[in-house]
This record gives structure tokens, C-alpha cells and sequence, in this order.
């Protein structure tokens, strides 16, 4: 595992809530995430997965075929201590510059205040037409939705996704994948995942919600896609299906070291359970 506690760092310009730091390793630049604090009271651990996630999260998208930000296992000694942190490349250069969606709402309409509701998302994008390919962009999103129900994704907002901005060419289209931490259930430690019965993993497959609202309330992925009544989604999921490779996915969980047995185990049925629920969509 890469130790990533002698690499140079620099000061972070990097947003988000959990701790991370700006550190270059082999001439390259990455945000490197740490362990997140638990926030809330009554809670048994002190620090949720959320490395795990971003990692397992992110390759899953990769090995979907997926542009997607470079991520990192390693660890990082912070306080005496080792600590798994992911290390995730930053993916901009003097001449590309990410706009994330916020951004984009603010230049499409800068009087128009949105949150995470799906058709604001859609109107945003049309309205942006003149930077934007509109139908590639659409396509793109829903892709990443679809891959996100898999990973039960709980934070896609909208500031963790957007658009890589060509400076020579003035073009932007869909950015690489980047911020997946809020997957596979983060806050759930070994010892509560051994505990886990047949009907509590049913229920977290069937019942992983998205940030995104339709009509006020969050999604439920899997009853959203089910219900097969947005036909970009169903375009989404029709093409996305035949390149999630389950083989593949298994085996690199399988092979990630420092990763217990139990976790490994729980994020190959959670996973499992998901994608056959889309493989019973009769569009697929």
C-alpha cells in the first residue's frame, strides 16, 4: 500500500465537508481523503469508510467503462496514527477547468435558485445549450445515475459532478466521475455488517435513496426504475446493463488488501443484489 505521509504537499483549494489534504505524488497532483468523523451523537464508531467507498466506488464506475477520476488506496500517518485515506488525481490542467453543475446553473440563470430536483437538473441543461451538447450531456447523467443505484450513491449533488471546460476550444463536455465517498454505506462497521440478516440486506438493496428529488422527495433508485415512466433513464439503463461486468467487479474487491473479509463480502451481495434487480427490467 502507497504511504502517502512524506508526500509534498500544498495548501487545499479542494471544497467538501470531510478532511482531506493537496499532496504530490510522483508528479502528480491528488486530493487525498481521510477518514471522516462521525458527526452525529450516539454514534458507536469515531471515523466512517468513506475512503473505502470513494475507492471501490469510483473503480466501479471505471471498470463499467466510465471516464472517471483516478483513485488511490493508501495510508497516511496523521497524529501517530496510520490512517486509510483514498488519494483521488485531480483531473484538471492549465487547459481544461471543471465547472461543476452549480456553476453551471448560475450561468445558465443566475436568478434561478435550484436544489436537487430532477427537473430543474433537465432544465438547466437545455437551458444551456450554448455550452453544452444537451443530448450528450442528458445521456451522460443518467448513465452516472444508473451506475449510482448500484453503488447506492447517497450525495450525487450538485456539486459533485459537472463539466470539464476546453480553454483553447471553449467546449465542455461531461467530466470525468469524481466524488463517490457517500457509497455503499459508510457508516456501517465490520462488526454491524457480520450482523447483517437475510431480510436487513434486502433492505438495504431495495431502499438506497439518491439525493435527487422528484417532486420534493428523494429518489428511491430502485423504485424509480422500476416504475420505467423516464425514458432516458430506461435508455440509460438499457445501455449501461450489458457493461456492468460483475466478474470483474467481484474480483477487485476481492483483491483489495486491506479490506476485511466481512466488508468485501457485504459489498459483493449488496452489489449482487442490486444489479439483478435491474436485470429484471424488462427493457434489458
Amino acid at each position: 500500500m502507497i504511504n502517502f505521509t512524506n508526500a509534498i504537499e500544498e495548501l487545499n483549494n479542494y471544497k467538501g465537508s470531510e478532511k482531506k489534504k493537496t499532496l504530490i505524488y510522483e508528479n502528480k497532483k491528488y486530493l487525498v481523503k481521510f477518514p471522516d468523523p462521525i458527526r452525529e451523537k450516539n454514534k458507536n464508531i469515531s471515523y466512517i469508510n468513506n475512503a473505502f467507498s470513494e475507492y471501490v466506488g469510483s473503480n466501479i464506475f471505471k471498470i463499467c467503462g466510465f471516464d472517471t477520476q483516478n483513485t488511490i488506496l493508501g495510508k497516511y500517518e496523521y497524529k501517530g496514527k496510520d490512517k486509510i485515506v483514498c488519494a483521488c488525481e485531480d483531473f484538471t490542467d492549465e487547459n481544461h477547468i471543471l465547472y461543476e453543475f452549480e456553476n453551471l446553473v448560475l450561468s445558465a440563470n443566475p436568478n434561478k435558485k435550484i436544489e436537487t430536483e430532477i427537473s430543474d437538473i433537465m432544465e438547466v441543461l437545455e437551458d444551456s445549450k450554448n455550452v453544452i451538447d444537451v443530448k450528450e450531456a442528458k445521456q451522460r447523467f443518467w448513465e452516472m445515475f444508473v451506475i449510482d443505484s448500484i453503488i447506492g450513491n447517497t450525495d450525487r449533488h450538485n456539486g459533485n459532478w459537472g463539466f470539464l471546460l476546453n480553454k483553447e476550444t471553449k467546449k465542455a463536455s461531461f467530466s470525468p466521475i469524481y466524488d463517490c465517498g457517500s457509497c455503499l454505506n459508510p457508516m456501517l462497521e465490520d462488526e454491524m455488517i457480520e450482523k447483517l440478516d437475510e431480510v436487513e440486506l434486502k433492505n438495504l438493496a431495495m431502499n438506497g435513496y439518491s439525493c435527487l428529488k422528484e417532486n420534493g422527495k428523494k429518489i428511491n433508485y430502485m423504485s424509480f426504475m422500476k416504475q420505467m415512466k423516464c425514458a432516458e433513464c430506461n435508455q440509460a439503463v438499457a445501455g449501461v446493463f450489458g457493461k456492468i461486468k460483475m466478474g470483474e467487479i467481484e474480483k477487485f474487491i476481492d483483491e483489495i488488501d486491506c479490506m476485511s473479509k466481512a466488508r468485501k463480502k457485504f459489498y459483493k451481495e449488496l452489489i449482487r443484489r442490486r444489479y439483478e434487480i435491474i436485470s429484471g427490467l424488462k427493457l434489458v
